[in-house]
């Protein structure tokens, strides 16, 4: 016997969270159940505003649709789908089929919102690789590069992390860059998007000797039909968000080719539910085991869903209290 199940859920988000410029007070998705015979394994389907292309209501009316499919036993061409509903789907299909692995890579690199005193504590208390997130371009470039320089001379065994969104001229890319002292600039493991052009960044990779990583400039590329990562050279590491990327199979495909060619691949978050949050841990221990995953984004929650993330304190809120928006039995 078979079965799909699919719910929505709207879970409440810390009032400081901001995407691009618009404040998210609310985080919806879809969590997708499926069951054949005794085995009940779930995927979640959460496009991230302002940065899926695919609204909510489009995501779950292929979802729909697909799940359809697989109740018939009919092929599902995941190519075609949004990427948000194929990677709901697909990590949803391995955890029925075994392939997702039970454990998961819980390890995470913090990220850094809040009273620096605090953090520096915090931070100094990592056991193993010492690795930490930090958003930078929000404010100036002088003061975000105070801060990191904070955070490396306090704890001399720490890496960092930093994302830009795109946020800098080449300008104050380099004003940023000034106020790094060289002997640090390697325990920057890398600067995600510094700016809006990748050219620029590149540019400023090879200027300050500074490692990229490319973001949005993957997001972008997969959109072409002669998508290449061979192009995207010059960069230290891929940030691959599955929700934004697609399928667990593409996602292994880009982790495979990226170490053909010297390039690191870091799993990472798009706000998923704390539900979503294990699956990509555990997807992370899968295909990036020796990779710290990008995956500490449940703080910006109000409410977990369903399964607890480790050591997070929050509220759980069941996934059998959301709105169950269509079911189907064979």
């Amino acid at each position: 016997m078979k079965s799909a199940t699919l719910y929505r859920y709207d879970l409440p988000m810390d009032s400081g969270v901001i995407l691009r410029q618009e404040r998210l007070s609310v985080r919806s998705g879809f969590i997708l159940e499926l069951k054949h015979d005794d085995i009940l394994a779930r995927g979640e389907v959460a496009p991230l505003p302002g940065f899926s292309h695919e609204s909510l209501e489009q995501a779950g009316a292929q979802l729909q649709t697909q799940l359809e499919h697989w109740l018939k036993d009919e092929p599902i061409d995941f190519d075609t789908l949004y990427p948000s509903v194929a990677f709901g789907l697909s990590i949803a299909l391995d955890e029925l089929s075994g392939r997702l692995p039970i454990e998961g890579n819980y390890q995470v690199a913090p990220l850094c919102n809040g009273d620096p005193d605090e953090l520096l504590a915090q931070l100094s208390e990592l056991s193993g690789d010492k690795v930490a997130k930090i958003k930078v371009g929000l404010y100036e470039p002088i003061r975000d590069a105070m801060m990191v320089n904070l955070f490396l001379e306090s704890i001399p065994d720490l890496s960092l992390r930093l994302d830009a969104n795109r946020a800098w001229t080449p300008d104050k890319a380099e004003q940023f860059a000034r106020k790094i002292p060289p002997s640090r600039r390697g325990r920057i493991a890398y600067l995600e998007e510094p700016c809006h052009h990748p050219g620029d960044s590149l540019a400023f990779a090879i200027d300050t000797g500074i490692a990229i990583a490319w973001d949005e400039t993957l997001q972008d590329a997969l959109h072409h039909s002669h998508f290449d990562l061979s192009d995207l050279t010059g960069a230290k590491v891929i940030v691959i968000k599955p929700t934004l990327i697609g399928s667990t199979e593409r996602c292994r495909m880009l982790v495979e080719k990226a170490a053909t060619l010297g390039i690191k691949a870091v799993i990472s978050s798009s706000l998923e539910s704390s539900l979503g949050l294990n699956l990509l841990a555990r997807m992370a221990y899968w295909l990036t085991p020796e990779q710290v995953p990008g995956l500490d984004t449940v703080s910006l929650f109000k409410a977990q869903l369903d399964q607890p993330w480790p050591d997070c304190l929050l509220d759980i809120t069941p996934l059998h209290d959301q709105t169950r928006v269509w079911h189907q039995t064979v």
